[in-house]
């Protein structure tokens, strides 16, 4: 099962959100999002697959990152949403 990582609007600032830990906050959807692509990465790496989901104000699913594990690299696949 992979990492979930959800980026999402927060009261006027951008959340990256990791299960239970403390959220990031962004002033900017770019930063965000940036921020928690490299962390799909790193735990990918790590030999943990991640999805990043970034989500709309309305809590919809705007795009998803999916980091799977394949050996020693990762491979990042960008699925818009439906």
């Amino acid at each position: 099962m992979a990492e979930v990582i959800v980026v999402a609007p927060t009261e006027g600032v951008w959340r990256v959100q990791r299960g239970i830990t403390e959220p990031w906050l962004f002033e900017s959807r770019a930063q965000a999002e940036w921020s928690a692509r490299r962390l799909g990465e790193a735990l990918a790496e790590g030999g943990v697959a991640a999805e990043v989901r970034l989500m709309q104000g309305d809590g919809a699913v705007a795009g998803r990152f999916v980091f799977a594990v394949n050996g020693a690299a990762s491979q990042a696949e960008v699925q818009p949403a439906a």
